[in-house]
């Protein structure tokens, strides 16, 4: 039995009839209270309430949010989830909850990763229930303004990858763990995930990922709806670039190892975010000097 102070909220547009995230939670077990989020100018509304139930389909001003958010653009578009993203506290407290995750809508599955010698093995999950309570348990503990899955894309490289290498990253991206009484900012019309890890590193605050647990998603730009629009639009280069107007210090345009050899998605580009310069170190507690002041 999930805990009754929490919710998980799917953020979706446009995919009423191929919401995948919804399927994915009931077959890996999750009970608990899901609400779709979705904004007041998508045309699939009445198909949302129809598939998942007026109580659960949960409607937000997209143009009030729009005059709120930076989009770090003079374009007028609206067609991001940079403002749903936002939206999520304001609706946290009108359901009443706590805690709540934050989901898109193409979760294809979600599972265990693990270092079994010198390979990665893996598990799906079959108790989402339990999973995202130690998560909420995991968010209270910590301090984090945000605890987050990794993707599958952190551990490319297999073994080697930093993922496979680290139980925590100090990245959060697509699974968000919040609480309702402590809100993150997102900004730009895209990337705006990365925009708020490094935003909020740079400031101090404590964002994390846990590399125990994973989440597999739909191919980018293959899943009609949603953000595919603005992706083909605009393309990977703007998308990262938002990254780099945000914090020049620590990011630059990079390129990424997008597919197989001899494919159009070999290679692609991406942001690249310095750690060095992003995110405090922090220190074990064995470092901690435990005699006397000095007094100067």
């Amino acid at each position: 039995m999930m805990r009754s102070d929490f919710c998980v909220f799917i953020l979706t547009h446009g995919r009423a009839d191929n919401v995948l995230t919804a399927r994915t939670l009931k077959k890996e077990g999750y009970t608990g209270r899901t609400y779709f989020v979705i904004d007041d100018q998508d045309e699939q509304a009445d198909r949302y309430r129809e598939n998942f139930g007026a109580e659960n389909v949960l409607v937000f001003d997209k143009a009030k949010w729009a005059a709120r958010v930076d989009t770090m653009e003079n374009r007028g578009k609206m067609n991001g989830v940079v403002f749903a993203r936002n939206a999520v506290w304001e609706i946290a407290r009108k359901v009443g909850v706590k805690y709540f995750c934050v989901l898109d809508d193409d979760y294809k599955q979600f599972c265990f990763r693990w270092r079994n010698g010198e390979k990665l093995d893996w598990a799906d999950c079959s108790d989402l229930d339990s999973v995202f309570s130690a998560m909420a348990d995991f968010l209270i503990a910590s301090g984090a303004d945000t605890v987050a899955m990794a993707q599958a894309g952190d551990f490319v490289g297999g073994i080697g990858s930093t993922a496979a290498g680290h139980p925590l990253l100090r990245k959060a991206m697509n699974v968000f763990f919040f609480r309702a009484d402590r809100s993150c900012s997102f900004v730009g019309m895209t990337n705006e995930d990365v925009n708020m890890y490094v935003l909020a590193n740079l400031r101090g605050r404590l964002i994390l990922t846990l590399t125990s647990v994973m989440i597999v998603q739909m191919v980018t730009q293959t899943n009609s709806g949603g953000l595919t629009d603005i992706y083909l639009q605009d393309g990977t280069y703007v998308k990262s670039f938002y990254s780099v107007m945000c914090a020049p210090s620590c990011v630059k345009i990079s390129m990424l190892h997008g597919g197989t050899k001899d494919t159009a998605q070999h290679w692609r580009i991406h942001h690249h975010v310095k750690w060095n310069n992003c995110a405090p170190k922090i220190l074990s507690e064995k470092w901690r000097k435990r005699g006397k002041r000095a007094r100067g």
